[in-house]
């Protein structure tokens, strides 16, 4: 049996945050505001996880009102929402990402997050696809108040 999961996360820019995109630290002057470390891309994947297998929601297992849960590392968040999926006796068959990010180039550091994602998964690199798009500068992705991914995938029993 097949499975398809989807989700959209959002972050504001702000001052004196890291910003963390995919697992890769990135030199910016503005980072993400966050009860973890705010990462837009791992949290997407893993809500779509969640939500192949109607699971819940990131809220359901990590909530922003857990001292636990403060500034926990988004790796770890993912590791455990695919955990819940191979518990279940599904794999990643593979995944579309796009992240939505005025100025915060996704270019240069494209390939630096597939790695990570994909040994996250312990899955192979071509199963984990990421793009990026500006907002064309409408709306808040366009003024880069904030950014935002949104992350389908497949997941299988076979």
């Amino acid at each position: 049996m097949i499975r398809i999961g989807n989700a959209y996360d959002t972050h504001r820019l702000v001052e004196n945050r890291d910003l963390i995109l995919g697992g890769v630290k990135v030199d910016y002057r503005l980072g993400l505001l966050g009860h973890s470390d705010a990462d837009v891309v791992l949290h997407a994947i893993a809500n779509a996880f969640l939500g192949s297998l109607a699971l819940g929601d990131l809220g359901t297992f990590f909530p922003d009102t857990a001292s636990e849960t403060l500034n926990m590392d988004s790796k770890e968040i993912l590791r455990q929402c695919y955990k819940k999926v191979t518990d279940k006796g599904y794999k990643l068959v593979n995944m579309d990402v796009m992240i939505f990010s005025q100025e915060v180039k996704i270019n240069p550091i494209r390939e630096e997050i597939r790695k990570n994602v994909a040994a996250i998964l312990n899955c192979s690199l071509n199963q984990v696809s990421i793009k990026a798009t500006t907002g064309e500068h409408i709306g808040y992705i366009g003024r880069n108040e904030g950014i935002s991914c949104e992350a389908t995938l497949l997941i299988s029993n076979d």
